[in-house]
């Protein structure tokens, strides 16, 4: 008998319902008018400038419902329920035909996105492995090739509902493939720990 085991998996954390309806109508109405900054990729991608989240009492409120679920995250990744703080959050609006090119997140730990409308499936995250090196590389990808969890190079985000959000860890390539439905808001936002701790020679962040 053949037993499967999947070694050092990703974690991905999708929570339901996180922001109630009063919250995600107030957000899309403070800062649908404020993304004015287009993206350098997508001339149908806009955002807001990068705030902190004190910067404005509905990001605190939202940060007060995210910060708990940070804690859950971090058992996963660290295997210790840690104290965090969001440093900054953002606001992107994509219209139709808007995509947002390959990239991850530096200098954090923990990123999220909130969803604040419907969203097109064609327009779901896509989370992808890391290139390679420089060394050449071998492949079997053909139409008869059945992608699984541990061939595939592309993992495409369940369908997110307004109020939803996802964790990952900051370093996962993601991207959003073209939309082809109506105007899609999101709330994206980055996280650090208070401190790790590895034996003693620990690392504290500061909120700066």
């Amino acid at each position: 008998m053949n037993k499967v085991i999947g070694l050092f998996p990703t974690p991905f954390m999708h929570v339901e319902n996180l922001l109630d309806d009063g919250l995600i109508s107030a957000l899309v109405a403070h800062f649908q008018e404020d993304a004015l900054l287009k993206n350098a990729k997508s001339g149908n991608l806009s955002h807001t400038q990068i705030f902190k989240p004190e910067s404005s009492e509905l990001f605190m409120a939202t940060a007060r419902l995210i910060e708990p679920k940070l804690g859950d995250f971090s058992e996963l990744m660290f295997g210790e329920r840690l104290e965090w703080f969001i440093k900054e959050m953002w606001v992107n609006l994509l219209e139709t035909g808007g995509h947002q090119a390959m990239h991850n997140h530096a200098n954090s730990f923990i990123s999220g996105v909130v969803y604040l409308t419907p969203s097109h499936t064609s327009s779901n995250t896509v989370f992808m492995k890391g290139p390679g090196g420089r060394d050449f590389a071998f492949g079997n990808i053909h139409q008869n090739v059945q992608l699984g969890p541990f061939n595939a190079d592309k993992w495409i985000a369940p369908d997110p509902s307004p109020g939803d959000m996802v964790l990952f860890p900051s370093y996962l390539l993601h991207e959003v493939p073209p939309n082809q439905g109506e105007l899609r808001i999101s709330l994206a936002f980055n996280a650090v720990p208070e401190r790790l701790d590895s034996w003693g020679y620990s690392v504290a962040f500061s909120h700066g």
